[in-house]
């Protein structure tokens, strides 16, 4: 057994293979465990976040690294992190490239409920570096586990650079550093950008949606990416990006896409009063949330049919919430028509938000039972286009034409 002391107290386990464990001592309280591979006992999972908590990880200094002795896969006790049986020696790259760290192991087997990845669940601020550091090491401490969360979270969106003018809709600065709404701020969404007549004139308008760890000119980017994208369909159409604080820690930003839920929906409800058009909401990873929330609010506000179509990219939700007694199956039922576009190929929801909110995202594989849903509710599996998280929207390489066909009449 390996122990490294990373904290202040408590220990974290880690079962990899059959037989080994690896404790680290991670945070201030209660021990997670976590198994991956072929545990021969099923160890429970507490994992409150790991999208904050295995940035402490980053902490490890060398020498504490080198007075716990051999961590190699020899010394730890034969326990490979293979992706696939994780049961041989290795810890290498070349064994935890694969999109399945068999996580269906880890903890109790089943991780799946919209409960376990919806609480108040706010930390310390995580970027996707500190993410990569802290989850390289959990994985496997050798190169082995780094290697395979950076393939997984080291991506981008296509380099594409958006003109200073691109329109945006936006509510940035309404929450402050730790989440906190700030007080004498006017949390009414704001125009940026240039909003020309081609905007109105248009019978149709996406609203794109963005997802966590964005800032101001990531959100710019990434809408005006998707406005590239769409020109390759046979439905080309403007779009507007809805711009929110998401570059903050993951447990606030949770907090935040919901309460950008309201905001969304009031500013639909003023463009559909105004504008006589459809109106497309496309909601890329945690921006999903936002858009669900947006729907969830307008339903509650009896502004149902203001919203022609929702479609989730990446969808960082539960799988289960999409169901009719899930947080958001009921009210996407009054939408015409809701697409979920997932992919297996994409590592960031399969593999790190499954394990941080201990439960299966329905960008992933899907809703949990396709016939709980709406019936205006379909999962488009796109794995065969989007080769990771960062792809779902760019031009060539994304899944806009097939969104295109999904919300055509």
């Amino acid at each position: 057994m390996v122990k490294l002391s990373l904290g202040e107290a408590s220990a974290t386990e880690l079962a990899i293979g059959e037989a080994s464990a690896t404790e680290l001592a991670i945070g201030e309280a209660s021990a997670t465990e976590l198994a991956i591979g072929d545990p021969t006992e099923t160890q429970p999972t507490a994992i409150p976040a790991l999208f904050d908590r295995v940035v402490l990880c980053v902490r490890m200094t060398d020498s504490e690294v080198a007075g716990s002795g051999d961590v190699d896969g020899e010394n730890a006790g034969n326990g490979d992190v293979d992706s696939e049986d994780a049961g041989g020696g290795d810890v290498n790259g070349e064994n935890v490239e694969s999109e399945n760290v068999d996580i269906k192991n880890a903890g109790n087997g089943d991780v799946d409920g919209e409960d376990a990845g919806s609480g108040d669940d706010r930390g310390p601020v995580l970027t996707r570096r500190r993410l990569l550091a802290g989850a390289g090491g959990l994985v496997g401490i050798g190169g082995g586990g780094a290697l395979y969360v950076s393939r997984a979270l080291d991506g981008d969106f296509g380099g594409y650079t958006a003109p200073a003018a691109f329109p945006m809709i936006t509510t940035r600065d309404t929450f402050d550093e730790d989440g906190e709404r700030v007080a004498d701020r006017d949390d009414e969404p704001a125009r940026d950008g240039a909003w020309g007549e081609e905007l109105d004139d248009s019978d149709v308008l996406f609203v794109f949606v963005h997802g966590f760890d964005t800032g101001e000119e990531g959100a710019r980017d990434q809408a005006y990416t998707a406005q590239l994208g769409l020109e390759e369909t046979a439905v080309p159409s403007p779009v507007v990006g809805y711009s929110w604080d998401a570059d903050r820690s993951w447990g606030d930003a949770k907090s935040i896409a919901d309460e950008n839920g309201q905001l969304l929906a009031d500013w639909l409800v003023d463009r559909d009063g105004a504008v006589e058009q459809s109106l497309h909401l496309l909601g890329y990873s945690l921006g999903a949330r936002v858009s669900c929330e947006a729907v969830r609010a307008l339903a509650a506000d009896g502004h149902t049919g203001v919203v022609d179509s929702v479609s989730l990219l990446g969808g960082a939700i539960p799988r289960d919430s999409v169901e009719l007694d899930g947080r958001y199956g009921e009210t996407l039922g009054t939408v015409p028509v809701v697409g979920n576009f997932y992919s297996e190929n994409d590592r960031v929801l399969g593999w790190v938000y499954r394990v941080s909110d201990r439960t299966r995202a329905v960008g992933h594989g899907g809703s949990a039972d396709p016939g709980a849903t709406p019936e205006s509710y379909r999962d488009v599996d796109v794995t065969d286009l989007v080769a990771d998280h960062y792809s779902y929207f760019q031009p060539e390489a994304g899944c806009l034409p097939r969104v295109v066909e999904t919300i055509q009449p």
